[in-house]
């Protein structure tokens, strides 16, 4: 068996763009878990917070792709790339509909961020989601906070290990798995503030102590969702194993034709992942 070999992500992050890109995941993170350390009389419906989540989310985004063109990490090539990978991504979720957990969009994101490094999957997660709500008439109160939490889908298959070869496949999978259990967890997280009025050991109380509040939420995690996340870490998981290897070597192909500035290591017996 060969070695694993490390490359580089195709897309690299200047300095700015890195602090950019921490400053949106932070801000991210803000957005799901503020509940937990806020007092009880700073309580908000999710409806009143999602216009909101719109303004602040666009100017985020924008400002990332201006600060990776800024520094020469993005330009027209990548930006059509972006466009044709999102609505790709957007055309493939209505086939899975969500039912019975089962979700396509994810792989493709995963190895787009994989491929392209953590800012290009950081917004391809976002762009899909937001695509694909056009699409399929999704647009709601629940779109900005799904656009977020795919966006941190993106970004750490960004920042996995580069490696090559079954390594790779496995690594993805595995990532594919826990991101896809994640992303159910973050979009629970969202809503269940706002759900189950009074205290019926799985609601919310705005003030308690953040321990009993996780707990009360890992109980309500449990018992309503986990089915639906398993069912999506399972199809994320054979998506990858069986379309993942292919998928890679394509989107590798394509980047090397259009000739990046970040240099590309594309050795096709090396990237023989399946």
């Amino acid at each position: 068996m060969k070695p694993s070999v490390v490359s580089p992500s195709i897309i690299s992050l200047g300095a700015r763009s890195r602090v950019t890109l921490a400053l949106a995941a932070l801000f991210t993170g803000l957005i799901f878990l503020w509940p937990l350390f806020a007092g009880a009389g700073s309580r908000f419906a999710q409806s009143e917070m999602a216009p909101l989540l719109f303004v602040l989310l666009i100017p985020m985004l924008v400002g990332i792709v201006i600060a990776e063109i800024s520094e020469g990490g993005m330009d027209a090539k990548t930006v059509a790339l972006l466009g044709v990978l999102s609505a790709l991504g957007a055309g493939l979720r209505p086939l899975g509909a969500g039912s019975g957990g089962v979700e396509l969009v994810f792989f493709l994101i995963i190895l787009g961020g994989s491929v392209f490094g953590p800012g290009f999957g950081f917004l391809l997660g976002s762009l899909t989601l937001a695509v694909s709500a056009l699409i399929t008439a999704g647009v709601g109160p629940w779109l900005p906070y799904q656009m977020l939490a795919a966006s941190w889908v993106g970004l750490g298959a960004g920042l996995l290990p580069r490696t090559e070869g079954r390594w790779n496949l496995a690594l993805l999978a595995t990532y594919g798995a826990a991101a896809s259990v994640f992303f159910g967890v973050l979009m629970n997280l969202s809503f269940w503030p706002f759900t189950l009025g009074g205290d019926t050991g799985l609601s919310f109380i705005p003030g308690a102590p953040v321990v009993e509040n996780l707990r009360r939420f890992l109980v309500f995690n449990l018992a309503t969702s986990l089915g639906w996340d398993i069912g999506r870490a399972l199809t994320t998981v054979a998506m990858i194993v069986l379309f993942g290897g292919t998928v890679l070597r394509t989107l590798r192909r394509a980047a090397h034709r259009a000739a990046f500035d970040a240099p590309v290591t594309f050795d096709e017996s090396q990237t023989s992942e399946t």
